[in-house]
């Protein structure tokens, strides 16, 4: 029976938003929603919370998730998501259990819900490659004619307005940090999500808002009250 954990790394502090990880977002810890979106895919056998705080893992307990030790010394403030990861399995597979695949849900996605979670997992299983990650399309921006900007200057990176129209342009995709699977020992060959045969699956750009700033929580809070109004019609 194949055997899935999901990783939500969650350090305390930061320096952009206080607490981010806690902040209240919508009545909730910020935490809460991947925890509880995690759940409800009921695609897991654990929800594990990687975290350096006693506070944090309490709160993620409180959410259901599961929080059996806190970061060592191998955790710090220079350690990548990779490194996060890298080291949750090696003191999951030595103290714990073992498990086949894992996904990286970011605590900073509170608008990813469970069913993008199993979509994107039912595409990882489809594609059988050894990792994919969730994408989103450009949209309202229009990448093809981003510039460099100095003394009111453009220097455009790809493409210009004067030379192409948006409808002839390519569809161009970003990376999001809302959901990640890996084949585990395909993982801890490169640890990294973007290694040879890595995939990408997209997802809707309103699920894929990353929280950064106190003006992506703005945003967010809109997205969350229009995606709610969506469900109810």
């Amino acid at each position: 029976m194949v055997k899935n954990i999901a990783i939500i790394p969650a350090r305390s502090g930061s320096k952009r938003i206080k607490d981010k990880n806690i902040y209240n977002f919508k009545g909730k810890p910020l935490m809460a929603w991947t925890i509880e979106a995690a759940l409800e895919s009921k695609i897991f056998d654990k929800v594990f919370v990687s975290t350096d705080s006693e506070q944090y893992a309490e709160i993620a307990r409180e959410y259901g998730a599961w929080v059996p030790f806190l970061r060592d010394s191998a955790f710090d403030d220079f350690s990548g998501l990779a490194d996060v990861v890298k080291r949750s399995i090696e003191i999951i597979e030595r103290d714990y259990d073992i498990y086949d695949n894992l996904a990286l849900l970011q605590v900073t996605c509170p608008l990813r819900t469970s069913k993008n979670i199993v979509d994107t997992y039912n595409e990882f299983l489809k594609q059988n490659s050894p990792t994919l990650l969730t994408c989103f399309e450009f949209n309202f921006m229009n990448p093809w004619w981003s510039f460099k900007l100095k003394d009111g200057e453009a220097e455009f990176m790809l493409s210009s307005p004067l030379k192409s129209r948006s409808q002839d342009n390519l569809q161009l995709y970003c990376p999001t940090g809302a959901i990640g699977f890996a084949k585990i020992n395909e993982y801890k060959k490169d640890s990294t999500f973007y290694g040879e045969g890595h995939k990408f699956y997209p997802i809707n750009w309103k699920n894929a808002v990353d929280i950064d700033n106190y003006e992506d929580i703005e945003m967010a809070e809109v997205l969350f009250d229009i995606i709610n109004k969506e469900r109810d019609v």
